[in-house]
């Protein structure tokens, strides 16, 4: 990328990721904070750093890539606020900031407003079944109704419930939903397609990690489940999710061991998913908690991501330009939601077909059937080829890791016959110890005994001197007496 940040969006290719050379100082690195794009500005909210809430505002100028940090001017003292986990939508001229976690212990799910005008922030009062407050929620803007969807309460219970906001009443209402809900969760990501089809996709439990697709038709309030290749699609939480047109870009993520690598394309409109590209495990974008919004530059198309973790914390910038609508996506796998959309397309189509004046085409009938069939198997070869090449690719990266594992097996195997020949040299050591001891406590009770003997010996011999004195005196006399 050249030196001239301003014509930095010319120079992209499609579908690659590329870090932005920003100008000047940057925010502090964080994750879990809040994005979104508006007149080719991206605005960065809070977020968290080492377990602790940020309450600042960031603008990135996505003309000449410098970062300028916008100083808010609170109507109350609790109006401004650290905050992490949250959700945020552009509304007018504002961006309204929902849930989260914060010092400000509210019992319900608050809705913060930031003018960009006036730079004034507040809190909007709401009416109605106000939601419990929580954090790792989604929420989606359909018209001027936001949907809230899960997320996880102060003490920390997962939830499942869809939440309407209307923006123009600022009324909540909890929305009753038929047929299996997804299960509860936190840290997943949400979209809406035609205004009509909400989407959910992966997410977190306190011990799972989902890879699964929901879908709630906004107008039955029907909850499904479409298909899709989960053992091709890594398990996910604390990902980021946008949409362009039909498309759904699904990037980063993890599952607390290590993070997704891979850039995920739903095709909305035929559920069917691709892996637009990958980076390396160590990339900022295979982090949890990043955040990727779209932006409009000079009339082109851009995501762009900022932040994350992934053992540390991030604060780079990336752009991705994606391809255009008719430029054919890498590695489809198609669901068996995608199948029954086509199948409902083909019968659409042959349903009018049949309709016209056949007679003008039986000539060309068979030619057609085979050049349609031909295609087909075509088609369906490339996507057995694509998936033949990842199953040999997984296969390759699963054998690297056996005999790692079979590697680190050998070298703790040896480790412990090693610490076992110690242990047994250590346990001969204490047995020949105990020995020593139990002869030496023998030996101490012997002596005890001499020493016994000794006193007795020495009060005999005490006697026996004590007695042998007297006689002496009497021998003396007598011999005394018999002198002449």
């Amino acid at each position: 990328m050249g030196s001239d940040n301003s014509n930095w969006h010319s120079e992209l290719d499609y579908d690659k990721w590329v870090s932005l050379p920003v100008a000047g100082p940057r925010p502090s690195a964080r994750y879990k904070h809040a994005a979104a794009v508006i007149d080719e500005k991206l605005y960065i909210v809070g977020g968290s750093r080492n377990g602790r809430q940020l309450s600042d505002v960031q603008a990135l100028d996505l003309r000449n890539l410098s970062w300028s940090t916008i100083k808010l001017k609170a109507q109350s003292q609790a109006d401004n606020h650290a905050i992490s986990g949250h959700s945020m939508v552009k509304w007018g001229n504002k961006l309204l900031l929902l849930g989260g976690l914060s010092k400000e212990t509210s019992d319900n799910v608050t809705v913060l407003s930031v003018n960009l005008e006036s730079q004034v922030t507040g809190v909007l009062e709401a009416t109605g079944k106000i939601p419990v407050a929580r954090s790792g929620q989604s929420v989606t803007l359909v018209g001027s109704k936001l949907i809230m969807f899960g997320g996880e309460d102060r003490h920390r219970q997962l939830l499942n419930d869809v939440n309407i906001l209307d923006l123009e009443t600022m009324i909540w209402n909890v929305v009753e939903t038929t047929k299996t809900p997804p299960a509860p969760r936190c840290d997943h990501t949400a979209v809406v397609h035609v205004d009509r089809y909400f989407l959910i996709f992966g997410g977190c439990s306190q011990s799972t990690f989902f890879n699964d697709l929901h879908v709630l038709d906004l107008e039955t309030l029907e909850w499904s489940q479409p298909q899709i290749q989960g053992n091709l699609v890594f398990s996910r939480a604390g990902h980021a999710g946008v949409s362009i047109d039909e498309k759904w870009f699904i990037v980063g993520g993890g599952d607390s061991k290590s993070g997704a690598t891979e850039t995920l394309v739903l095709d909305m409109s035929t559920l069917a998913l691709s892996v637009l590209t990958s980076v390396n495990q160590k990339d900022s974008l295979a982090s949890e908690g990043l955040s990727v919004s779209s932006a409009l530059v000079n009339g082109e198309q851009f995501l762009v991501a900022f932040g994350g973790y992934n053992g540390k914390y991030n604060n780079e910038v990336f752009v991705m330009k994606p391809k255009p609508k008719d430029s054919k996506q890498p590695k489809i796998f198609k669901s068996s939601a995608a199948a029954a959309a086509a199948s409902v397309t083909a019968a659409y189509a042959l349903a009018k077909f049949e309709s016209l004046d056949l007679t003008a085409f039986e000539n060309s009938k068979n030619k057609v059937d085979l050049s349609v069939e031909y295609g087909v198997i075509k088609e369906e070869k490339k996507a057995l080829e694509s998936s033949i090449a990842w199953i040999k690719a997984e296969k390759s990266t699963l054998k690297a890791k056996l005999d790692e594992i079979n590697e680190t097996h050998t070298d703790l195997s040896k480790e412990l016959h090693s610490v076992q020949g110690q242990l047994a040299a250590e346990k001969s050591r204490c047995a020949d110890l105990e020995t020593q001891i139990s002869e030496l406590q023998t030996k101490l009770s012997s002596m005890q005994s001499i020493e016994e003997k000794v006193q007795a010996l020495r009060s005999q011999k005490s006697a026996l001197d004590s007695n042998s004195s007297t006689p002496s005196q009497g021998y003396n006399g007598s011999w005394r007496w018999m002198s002449p």
